[in-house]
């Protein structure tokens, strides 16, 4: 992997509960990692809506690997747009991360 390649800033999220002040559980996302990624367009999905077909972008975040435990619950950031993540792949043996994700 080329650093030169890790040209993007992508940050990951993780769910998380809040109780408001009135009891109400609230749920948001936090940031718990923010890493320099190479992204790349893969392809749009089409994908079935309530109100008929439309299509869902899907990029490819490659990062050099973390020990940060990056699970298919969490989700990516990149230039305010959310991707939830579908497919993580380890490159080599802790070479790096192949991270897929489809815009929420």
């Amino acid at each position: 992997m080329k650093a030169g390649n890790l040209d993007r800033q992508v940050s990951f999220e993780r769910k998380a509960e809040e109780i408001t002040e009135t009891g109400a559980t609230l749920e948001t996302w936090e940031t718990f990692l923010t890493v320099r990624a190479e992204v790349r367009d893969l392809m749009a999905d089409q994908v079935t809506l309530d109100l008929g077909e439309g299509e869902k972008a899907t990029r490819v975040f490659v990062i050099r690997w973390t020990p940060a435990t990056i699970t298919t619950d969490d989700r990516v950031t990149y230039k305010g747009q959310s991707y939830d993540i579908r497919q993580i792949v380890e490159l080599d043996r802790r070479g790096g991360l192949q991270i897929t994700g489809a815009a929420v």
